[in-house]
């Protein structure tokens, strides 16, 4: 199984979950609500802060018709064209070193999606300990390739792949250097739900590209999905999220807020502790107990010569006589010797 760190922090099959909070536009724009962001991350005990890194020109260009226009009615972004919906979303670069900065003084790693080459390279400039790609990046081959020459751990998200695809891109990924990759089992709606969220696909995934660590990258609401994840083998969880939802902003709506990302920290880490390894005998803390499972005792005086029966022995708590399964085999013999009320059976 694979293993590597982000920074300081292990991240791997034998280690706790690895619990990234993802800002993307959740600052609405402004510094200051970034920074009230980044502080309730890490009081949560998120272990990173992700940024996205981008500008609109740089995904995109500024045009009406045809696919640049979202006309998915039940879409958070209905009736915006592709270049306003960047242009609200991104957070502006000269704001990155700043939040980075400040991230690591609270104890937390942290890095950023790139969505073109010139974000790498202002990524490098900044030091940063991973590189995130995005589900709709994952075709764009020339960014693969300059983020894997970098070295670093790479993250990838599966969402509206097929799986030749992720295929394809993780061969890319490996060709041009990059040796420590993350794959999030992602589903590109925003919100996901429960039913299209199919978390079988991660041991899957896991038995595909056995060198690589499984995630999780959740856009459901809640942290079903995710606990549920860490459970089939994520260790890697990336979640959303935002101050208040009632702020508004391009992804609050399927956010977590600040209770429930600490809540995400700790019950990941409690499936994770839960899983353990395989048990098929009594654990040594199990020992004391034992004295409270059933076995055979003398609940009434019995002289030698005397029959055992249902009125003199019975299967009661504690646990130090005789085992309950000899009890059918004992009723109706002989007593060799006396017995007396409220000792273990012993025969």
């Amino acid at each position: 199984m694979a293993s590597f760190k982000i920074g300081t922090r292990e991240v791997g099959q034998n280690s706790k979950p690895f619990i990234i909070a993802e800002m993307s536009g959740n600052h609405n724009g402004d510094i200051k609500r970034a920074l009230e962001l980044v502080k309730a991350a890490a009081d949560a005990g998120a272990d990173a802060l992700k940024l996205q890194t981008y500008t609109a020109d740089t995904i995109t260009m500024n045009h009406r018709g045809g696919l640049f226009d979202i006309t998915d009615s039940g879409s958070l972004w209905y009736g915006k064209n592709l270049y306003e919906l960047y242009q609200e979303a991104y957070t502006p670069w000269e704001w990155h070193k700043e939040i980075f900065d400040y991230a690591k003084s609270l104890g937390m790693e942290a890095f950023s999606s790139p969505f073109d080459e010139t974000a790498v390279d202002f990524l490098e400039d900044l030091d940063v300990p991973a590189y995130k790609i995005a589900s709709f990046e994952s075709n764009h081959f020339p960014l693969l390739k300059r983020v894997a020459q970098t070295g670093k751990p790479i993250l990838i998200s599966s969402g509206a792949s097929k799986l030749n695809e992720l295929y394809e891109a993780i061969k890319h990924l490996k060709e041009n250097g990059a040796k420590d990759i993350i794959i999030f089992k992602c589903t590109s709606n925003y919100p996901a739900t429960p039913e299209n969220t199919n978390l079988n696909t991660i041991p899957v995934f896991q038995s595909i590209f056995e060198d690589c660590i499984i995630g999780l990258s959740d856009h459901t609401m809640g942290i079903g999905a995710s606990v549920g994840a860490v459970a089939l083998g994520a260790r890697v969880i990336e979640k959303h999220f935002t101050l208040r939802r009632a702020d508004g902003g391009v992804d609050s709506a399927f956010s977590l807020e600040p209770e429930e990302l600490k809540s995400l920290v700790v019950e990941t880490e409690r499936v994770f502790l839960a899983l353990g390894h395989t048990q098929l005998d009594t654990q040594k803390s199990e020992e004391k107990s034992r004295q409270f499972k059933r076995s055979i005792y003398v609940v009434n005086d019995i002289k030698k010569g005397d029959k055992f029966t249902s009125e003199n022995i019975r299967v009661i708590r504690p646990g130090d006589g005789l085992s309950p399964k000899f009890y059918e085999e004992i009723l109706g013999k002989a007593a060799e010797k006396d017995f007396s009320k409220g000792s273990p059976f012993c025969y």
